[in-house]
Order: structure tokens, then C-alpha cells, then sequence
């Protein structure tokens, strides 16, 4: 992932995002899930780096909702001059956003691996590959009350 050059071109967020959904419903037989997705549009980026944030972030957002009776789970985006600001938002566990600096370090985790199991490398892949892209990555949460993590692209090729 970090020493391979990137093969950006045009792709379509909205098609890229409904194979990654098929996989993340796939992965969650029986569960009922309130899906809430904007159209969204086409980046300039490499496609299986982006296609691999989409994984995580939506398998984590299920993940963390797993514990809940109505799960709801939006995914949209912002547009600025310069880039394009999309996340993805849930009603989950949360967390403390006083330790939201660990979320994306490697082997990093705020809940306990018998809450929640994982590697805690997924979020610190999302930020790599993002970074990779020159975008950023951030979260915002609130404990019990779900979290939504942020990641841009620039508009433009880079």
C-alpha cells in the first residue's frame, strides 16, 4: 500500500460505493440497517486504495452499531473550492474524543477486543491511503451516541 505508485484516474464514488455496500451487507446477514446515501461525486483517485477506505470505514461502521435495536448509517459529502470532504456517520458506541488522536494509529482501539473484535489496523490504512491522495482524515464522536469519520480528496489530479 505504501510503496506502490498510485493509478489514479476518474471513478465513480456512487458505483465503487454500491459494490463495497453489497460486501458490507454480505458480511451482516439478519441485520436490519437504515442506509442513508447521498449521490455522490466522481474523484480522481486509485481505485482499489479508495475502494479499500470504503471497506473499512462501513465495516466499522457496523461493526460499532452491532450492539444496536435500529441501526442508521448516512454517508455523504461537502464540497469545498479545492476538495471534496466525504464521511460517514452512525449511531454506534462512540468514543471518548479525548483519545480520538489514537483512532488512527496502527494497533490503536478504544473499545476492548471482547466488545469489538479487530485488528485496529483499518483506520490507520484509511489514513495512509488518504494521505497518499493528499487528503485528510478526522472523526468526531460522542460516547453511546455513535461517531462519524471524515476523510477529503482533492478536486484535482495531484
Amino acid at each position: 500500500m505504501g510503496r506502490a505508485e498510485l493509478r489514479q484516474r476518474r471513478i465513480s464514488t456512487d458505483k465503487l460505493l454500491a459494490d463495497v455496500l453489497q460486501e458490507v451487507r454480505d458480511s451482516a446477514p439478519g441485520r436490519v440497517i437504515d442506509w442513508e446515501i447521498e449521490t455522490l461525486p466522481d474523484v480522481f483517485a486509485d481505485q482499489a486504495l479508495l475502494r479499500q477506505v470504503w471497506v473499512n470505514l462501513l465495516s466499522n461502521a457496523v461493526k460499532y452499531t452491532s450492539r444496536r435495536e435500529n441501526t442508521h448509517i448516512k454517508i455523504g459529502y461537502r464540497s469545498t473550492e479545492t476538495e471534496w470532504e466525504f464521511y460517514v456517520q452512525d449511531n454506534g458506541a462512540g468514543f471518548d474524543m479525548q483519545y480520538a488522536d489514537k483512532l488512527f494509529g496502527v494497533f490503536q482501539r478504544l473499545h476492548r477486543a471482547d466488545e469489538f473484535e479487530g485488528t485496529g489496523i483499518g483506520l490507520a490504512n484509511v489514513r495512509r491511503i488518504i494521505s497518499r491522495h493528499g487528503g485528510r482524515t478526522w472523526a468526531e464522536a460522542t460516547i453511546d451516541e455513535g461517531a462519524m469519520f471524515h476523510f477529503t480528496l482533492p478536486r484535482e489530479a495531484s
